[in-house]
This record gives structure tokens, sequence and C-alpha cells, in this order.
């Protein structure tokens, strides 16, 4: 395949979860504030923060008010990691690759930048936030769905679930690390009703809360919702699991090419990185530590795909 084409298909893929993880980000950031009005400002900086867009945002805004945070990131147009602009990049490279795609995954994609072009042309009341934020990730899952029902397995699938779950890797890393690292109030409060809560607001705020409960026998507490989100191969937004898919994607090219790159190595070892025996050893060496050896890991490994691949464009 011409890399042209593959990163076409990856970065499609990667900007759908994208759109839809920074949507969830949003929701965990707005549920949080609501449980603690009165360091709404903090909670709306670390989001930001965490996107790592603060520079991009103040070069806009001198506060962090919750509308203006809203609208950065969904809807503003100077800002490149926007829903809107994201959806539009997804949008640009399926028409590079429409030729690889079956009608109806150009569809939804399609249809899925015509519908945000239309809900997101104006704010977004608080009020209508929560609909607003279903609907993206609504739309993200509409896509897989015709991916999944509907493509060839092979090496144009496997491009596009790389893309999917080296995005999703990133992206629950950094969810956990807002919770654990920016959100909690002091350590004072690891262990506390408050800090309980806010791990099960993390828990919605994956589509993950129905799934712990039915998976974990625990309570509602940091550590076991920690090793669900971190460790748990079964759920489909864990790291681990996320890690597991991107070996899986980058063996079956492997087999297809008959070539084994610099990526597949770094594929493994970051798996292998996730396979602890339970999340006290994380806990032990630090959580924030691990974690963002996580995101450099995936950061690293993201750049050598493009490379051992020849993406261009």
């Amino acid at each position: 395949m011409l890399g042209k084409t593959a990163g076409g298909l990856y970065w499609m893929f990667r900007s759908l979860e994208r759109a839809e993880n920074t949507a969830r980000l949003i929701e965990a950031g707005f549920r949080i504030a609501l449980t603690r009005s009165t360091t709404a400002e903090a909670e709306w900086q670390s989001v930001i923060s965490t996107l790592a867009a603060q520079q991009a945002y103040e070069a806009i805004y001198d506060s962090y008010d919750s509308s203006q945070v809203v609208n950065f990131l969904l809807r503003e147009r100077t800002n490149p990691s926007s829903v809107l602009s994201i959806i539009k990049s997804a949008r640009d490279n399926a028409r590079l690759v429409r030729t690889a795609l079956t009608t109806e995954v150009w569809c939804a994609v399609n249809e899925t930048w015509m519908l945000f072009t239309d809900l997101l042309k104006d704010e977004v009341p608080q009020t209508e936030l929560p609909a607003v934020l279903a609907t993206i990730r609504q739309q993200s899952g509409l896509v897989r769905g015709a991916l999944h029902g509907t493509m060839l397995r092979n090496d144009i699938y496997d491009f596009c679930r790389l893309g999917t779950f080296v995005e999703r890797m990133d992206n629950t890393a950094r969810i956990v690390d807002v919770k654990y690292y920016s959100l909690l109030p002091a350590p004072s409060f690891v262990g506390s009703h408050l800090d309980n809560v806010q791990w099960e607001t993390i828990l919605r705020s994956v589509s993950a809360h129905r799934s712990f409960r039915w998976a974990v026998e625990e309570d509602f507490t940091a550590p076991a919702i920690a090793e669900f989100l971190i460790l748990d191969r079964r759920m489909p937004r864990s790291l681990a699991f996320s890690a597991g898919q991107i070996v899986k994607s980058l063996s079956h090219m492997a087999e297809e090419y008959g070539t084994r790159y610099a990526s597949h190595e770094m594929a493994d070892a970051l798996r292998t990185l996730l396979l602890k025996p339970d999340i006290h050893s994380i806990f032990d060496e630090g959580l924030h530590q691990f974690v963002n050896e996580v995101i450099d890991s995936t950061a690293s490994l993201a750049q050598q795909i493009e490379i051992d691949y020849r993406f261009t464009g």
C-alpha cells in the first residue's frame, strides 16, 4: 500500500477517536467541576493542559471560564485540535482514501462532518452540552460500526484500527492522569468519599461504569478503578487492551508485508510495560510517573509507525 494511503487511513481514525475522546475529557471536566464549583476554573485549566493546548488557548482567552473552554475545544476554528477541526481533518483524509473505503464507511464519515458543521455552528449552551457530547460519541461509534461491518480484514482495516488504538491509548492515559494528578485536591483526599466519587465520574466518562460493576467485585475505590482502566484486558478502553490491539494490528501487517519494523518491537515493549501483576505495583512507583511513561512511549511509537510505513501528507 502507498504510504500516503496508509497515512490517510491511520489519521482518519486517529482523528475520529480524538474527537470522541475530547468529548469524553470535556465530560469528565464538566462532571467534576459540578462537584467542586468553587475551583471550577482550575478544573477546566487542567483539561486544557492535559490536551496540550494551553499555549493556543491562552493566545485567545485570559481566563478558564467553562463556556470559553468548551467553545475552544468543540468549535474554535483556529484550534487544530477542536472537535470541529478534527472532524474536518477526518473527512479530508476519508476523501483522500475514498477508493479504499466501503460506501458505508465513507457515508458515515461524511454525514458526521455535515452533522457537526451544523451542530457546532453556534456556541453550545451549558444545558445542551451533555446532549452534544453524547452525539459526538454516537457518531464516532457509527463510523466504527460501518468499519467493522463492511470492511475486509486486510491491511486497510489494520491501518484504521492502528490509528484508533494509538489515539485511544494516549487519551485514556491522559484521562487517568487528569483525575489523579491534576484534579485530586490534596493528598488528604486520597481514599476519601470525594476521591471515590471522582473516580466513579471518570468511569462514566469512558462509558465503563456498568462494565466495572459487572467485572469487578470491589467498590468504587481508586485502586480498583485504576486497575480496571489500566490493566484489565477485557475493558476496550483500558491501556492494556489498547496495547494488545496495537500489537495485533502490527502483527497482521508484518504477516501481510513479510517484514517487521522497529515499531513492532516498540509496541511489544509497550504491551510488556502493562503486564503488571496488580495496580499496587504501579501505585508504589507512582501512578503519575507510570502513566506519563505510557504517554511518552505511545508518542514515540506513533512517530516510528509513520517512519516505518512512510506516511506522507
